[in-house]
């Protein structure tokens, strides 16, 4: 029995169509995904971790520098993100929009220089106290910068602790550098960032590393 007039072009016409969807939906989850497991706060929380394990000499040491900085960098900037988010003064937890941003990097401005004071008076190792002063400079960069322009801190965020971790182990982390192109697509095929927002905030995030590890005097 012959199927009625236009049918069958029909079904077959929708069905690349489909396909089309399907594979759209799973290379934007796989972005989402990118992007949420390589976040500036997940991203720098893995930074202090290897860093309080390489300069400690004992467990208890490992565990006061670690939270006296993933506590400025990870602990508190997210749990003032989550506070944002769920009294309405922020309309997602990336900060979409670009006004919203100016006012909460200010307020990580203040937590990461706070942070870099602290690890200064505990005397931490000389790379930590640096790596979080190059945080605090950044931020206070691209406080500035979101008031005309929207530069990616995700980007910032994977290529910092990269830059420090070849400071610190050579050339061993260089493989991981691939995750700079990983996050740097998953902005842009979101449609988060452009291209050169992204280039920005990897090449501020190599800027201020290298500069503050020059101030401080560790590389």
């Amino acid at each position: 029995m012959q199927a009625p007039d236009g049918f069958g072009a029909s079904d077959s016409s929708r069905q690349p169509a489909t396909q089309l969807r399907v594979r759209k939906r799973v290379w934007t989850d796989v972005a989402k995904v990118v992007s949420t497991v390589c976040n500036p706060f997940l991203a720098s929380l893995a930074l202090f971790v290897i860093l309080a394990g390489a300069r400690s000499r004992s467990s208890h040491e490992f565990w006061v520098l670690l939270f006296n900085s993933a506590f400025f960098t990870s602990i508190a900037p997210m749990l003032f993100i989550f506070y944002l988010y769920a009294t309405d003064r922020i309309s997602d937890l990336d900060m979409s929009i670009r006004s919203e941003r100016e006012r909460v990097f200010l307020a990580f401005v203040v937590l990461y220089a706070l942070g870099g004071l602290d690890l200064w008076l505990i005397h931490a190792p000389t790379i930590m106290t640096a790596t979080m002063a190059g945080y605090a400079a950044s931020l206070l960069i691209v406080q500035w910068i979101t008031r005309y322009w929207k530069i990616s801190t995700h980007a910032l965020g994977v290529t910092a602790p990269l830059v420090v971790l070849t400071v610190l182990f050579g050339d061993e982390p260089v493989p991981f550098y691939v995750l700079i192109l990983l996050v740097g697509w998953s902005r842009v095929y979101l449609r988060a960032h452009t291209l050169l927002q992204v280039v920005a905030g990897v090449g501020l995030a190599l800027g201020t590393t290298l500069l503050f590890f020059r101030i401080f005097r560790v590389v």
